[in-house]
């Protein structure tokens, strides 16, 4: 902000220009100094300082997740930390990288576009000598990929995208997936070289062996969510319980897990040895139970429905008549007295 200065001031900077106790060019030296930051056109900033963080927050969460699961997947000490993330070109991050090296094409669905993950070819390496009976020891070679190492690298970048999934749950329902892998990085051209991007890099250690993994992020498929992008909006997903996706998510999840639902005909107590001497075409008479009775319908060993049975073209069924909870504490009590006797 410019200061203002009050008449006195004036007339005392007037006089002592005039005695020549301070020179023209020293006040004109004083007025010119400006902070001037330097914008270069050709690399427009498009993420700002908050958006920059809170990517880093959440790829702190996905290095974590990996150190444990290439842990324990390579049996050996891996760790796995965020150690910059950065906006620049897309041309930029292409000629930084090492040519061969293991470039996975990642489909950011539902988001538009793809991301690149790369992984530092002594780290490919290393991680394929150790599941291939090595000791995972570092080696100089600089060659592509034969086709049972690349299946065996693809195996490892679909596990590490498992954990990019729930590192990004908190901001969206990203369901990543492996498009290909290259070695040529001038056959990844994913946007156009002048399009910014969001470059994670993160220092990986395979036991003595370190490298980076590089995880790249066009501004063009990011864009739809860069206003979720804040601290603000991540805590009060958490506060909330999690964001509409992620329990739209579980739901859909929980709709297809597989579940027994079992219709009890009745009980009985029965001595070991009888169990032991049953024989097919034995019968167990179960009692005070009859047909017409209504049973008990239980889901995953939880009573929960009151049914009767009968049959529905040439299947067994039960027809359900009522929800265990309109059954009275006392009526569900003498049920299950009955089906003891």
């Amino acid at each position: 902000m410019n200061e203002v200065l009050s008449q006195d001031e004036i007339d005392q900077l007037l006089t002592a220009i005039s005695t020549g106790d301070i020179e023209t060019e020293q006040v004109t030296q004083a007025t010119d100094q400006r902070k001037i930051k330097i914008y270069d056109f050709k690399r427009p900033d498009k993420f700002s300082k908050e958006q920059i963080r809170t990517v880093s927050i959440m790829h702190e969460t996905f290095a974590r997740l990996t150190t444990t699961a290439l842990s324990a997947q390579l049996r050996s000490l891996v760790h796995v930390h965020v150690a910059s993330v950065d906006q620049l070109t897309y041309e930029e991050f292409i000629r930084s990288i090492p040519n061969p090296t293991t470039l996975g094409i990642i489909n950011m669905d539902p988001l538009k576009g793809s991301a690149v993950l790369e992984i530092d070819p002594s780290i490919t390496f290393s991680i394929i000598d150790r599941l291939f009976g090595g000791q995972g020891e570092g080696t100089k070679i600089t060659r592509d990929l034969s086709d049972i190492e690349a299946s065996v690298m693809e195996g490892i970048i679909v596990r590490i995208l498992g954990n990019l999934r729930e590192a990004w749950s908190q901001v969206i329902d990203l369901r990543p997936r492996l498009g290909q892998i290259e070695t040529n990085p001038q056959f990844a051209q994913i946007v156009p070289p002048n399009e910014m991007v969001v470059l994670v890099t993160l220092e990986t250690k395979v036991g003595e062996v370190e490298g980076m993994i590089n995880f790249c992020i066009p501004y063009l498929t990011i864009e739809p969510i860069i206003s979720k992008l804040s601290a603000q909006y991540m805590y009060s997903s958490v506060r909330s319980g999690g964001t509409t996706e992620n329990l739209n998510t579980l739901k859909e999840r929980l709709a297809s897990i597989g579940i027994a639902v079992v219709a009890e005909i009745g009980s009985m107590n029965l001595h070991v040895r009888d169990v032991l001497s049953l024989q097919p075409g034995d019968t167990i008479r179960l009692p005070n139970t009859r047909t017409s009775d209504e049973m008990v319908v239980k889901i995953g060993n939880r009573p929960k429905f009151m049914c009767k049975p009968g049959v529905v073209g040439s299947k067994v069924a039960v027809q359900i008549t009522k929800k265990l909870e309109d059954v009275s504490k006392e009526e569900f009590e003498e049920l299950a007295v009955e089906g003891e006797e």
